[in-house]
């Protein structure tokens, strides 16, 4: 009961100091640039960014198969523009400086690459795989992946 009553106490005193006195007739306005995340842990300015400039969104960065693998996807919006991303002849590597590691994406001798290298088409998803040898890169670190002049820094691995 007690834990109750102090809760509740909390709830009016927080809603006290939101508001403003100055001007009570007038909602709070939004003052500066918003700093909300999406659930990659990427900033809504830097992913319109990436859509804008590279025609790709929902870029995410996971562990898969028991850490084995660091998945790295992302959505098209404009196929001219993530041509390179999907392009063999261009090197791809996720680094980590948290676990200060350099992992590429393996070549296995009847599969070929863990990357999908076709032709994008636009809302459709695609992804790599990175290998990750020893389990350097775990969840919940920051990395940053480059494929040519693509570079997305502070991805999240989920």
């Amino acid at each position: 009961m007690l834990l109750a009553l102090s809760f509740a106490n909390s709830i009016f005193v927080l809603q006290g100091y939101g508001q403003s006195t100055a001007t009570p007739s007038r909602p709070m306005e939004n003052i500066g640039t918003s700093t909300r995340l999406l659930s990659s842990g990427m900033p809504k300015r830097e992913a319109a960014y990436y859509g804008l400039f590279w025609g790709v969104d929902e870029l995410r960065a996971k562990a898969v198969e028991s850490g084995e693998l660091i998945r790295f996807s992302y959505r098209v919006l404009d196929a001219n523009k993530a041509k390179a991303l999907n392009d063999k002849k261009i090197d791809a590597f996720l680094l980590s400086k948290d676990g200060h590691a350099k992992l590429v994406v393996p070549s296995l001798e009847k599969v070929g690459q863990l990357r999908q290298t076709n032709t994008p088409e636009a809302g459709k998803s695609y992804w790599m795989a990175f290998s990750n040898p020893g389990r350097t890169v775990r969840r919940g670190d920051r990395v940053s992946v480059v494929i040519g002049h693509f570079h997305v820094e502070g991805l999240l691995v989920e």
